[in-house]
């Protein structure tokens, strides 16, 4: 059984980050303060802290697409990967890489969503129909 990871980063506006991950992303508020909030992000802790977000640069390449690294996401399975991209496609997400599927009939098949929250994080949240195949290669 998987343990729970905690990462924190840092978000311009706690407002604006509660309505997009309690609101769009359905994560359920934990701990908080005037400075910090707190998200179970899929069953990991997430902190999020008012200050300057790291800093990205488009250097990670994703088949055809360059994407920001570093990023941070969730491997879900398929079923509740499409509810998120659904949710995410009704709240008008400025994609990066829109929904899609990677590696189809190899063993990694895989479908993958980039976009970024309010502050600017990059996110990229996987899907798999069969989670045992997760490490495939």
């Amino acid at each position: 059984m998987l343990t729970p990871f905690h990462l924190a980063i840092n978000v311009t506006d706690l407002d604006e980050t509660r309505a997009f991950y309690g609101g769009v992303l359905g994560c359920t508020e934990g701990r908080s303060t005037e400075t910090w909030v707190d998200y179970s992000f899929f069953g990991h802790q997430l902190s999020f802290h008012l200050g300057a977000p790291f800093e990205t640069a488009n250097t990670g390449k994703v088949g055809e697409h360059m994407v920001a690294m570093p990023h941070f996401g969730v491997v879900l399975a398929y079923d509740d990967w499409r509810a998120l991209a659904d949710r995410l496609e009704a709240a008008g997400t400025d994609w990066v890489i829109a929904p899609t599927v990677r590696f189809e009939g190899e063993p990694g098949e895989q479908w993958t969503m980039f976009f970024r929250d309010p502050s600017g994080n990059p996110i990229e949240v996987k899907g798999f129909r069969d989670m045992d195949r997760v490490f495939a290669a």
